[in-house]
């Protein structure tokens, strides 16, 4: 091969390889507002007190470690939580404020403040996103975890 067609063999290369990253990065960018919008729209299924829109974003086998024994798969844990939509209000809330997206697009970790009911930070939740469809994330397995120091400021 000639010095000139290596040269536009490389070049052609370089601009694939870019092209692949930009998409990437396009495809990444976009997962990850679609798992902020599927984070939030599950926050405000406690607020609203839909337990079926809960349920809606829950995994067929996903794993909530709620207590010292998980739940497993949807069933089990829509029924777990039940009790958190009995009451009027919510007897808690969060908001995401991290999400990462793997660079396949389709898993995807949510982290967030976990608020009581009169506002206060109790916690940190953890949640593991799979899509499941075009643009359908749901949880796969979630864990709270205590508020870091930082969390209370």
């Amino acid at each position: 091969m000639h010095t000139s067609q290596r040269s536009k063999v490389q070049i052609a290369a370089a601009l694939l390889a870019i092209t692949l990253v930009h998409s990437s990065f396009g495809q990444s960018a976009s997962a990850q507002q679609q798992v902020f919008a599927a984070e939030r729209s599950f926050a405000r299924s406690m607020a609203s007190r839909d337990l079926s829109a809960f349920a809606d974003h829950i995994s067929d086998e996903a794993i909530f470690f709620t207590g010292p024994t998980p739940f497993r798969g949807r069933k089990q844990v829509v029924d777990g939580w039940a009790r958190f939509f009995s009451g009027t209000s919510a007897p808690f809330s969060w908001e995401p404020d991290q999400v990462e997206v793997l660079n396949s697009g389709t898993l995807a970790l949510s982290t967030g403040l976990v608020r009581g009911a009169n506002g206060k930070v109790i916690g940190r939740f953890n949640s593991i996103w799979r899509l499941e469809g075009p643009a359908t994330w749901r949880v796969v397995f979630d864990k709270g975890s205590p508020p870091e120091p930082e969390d209370s400021q």
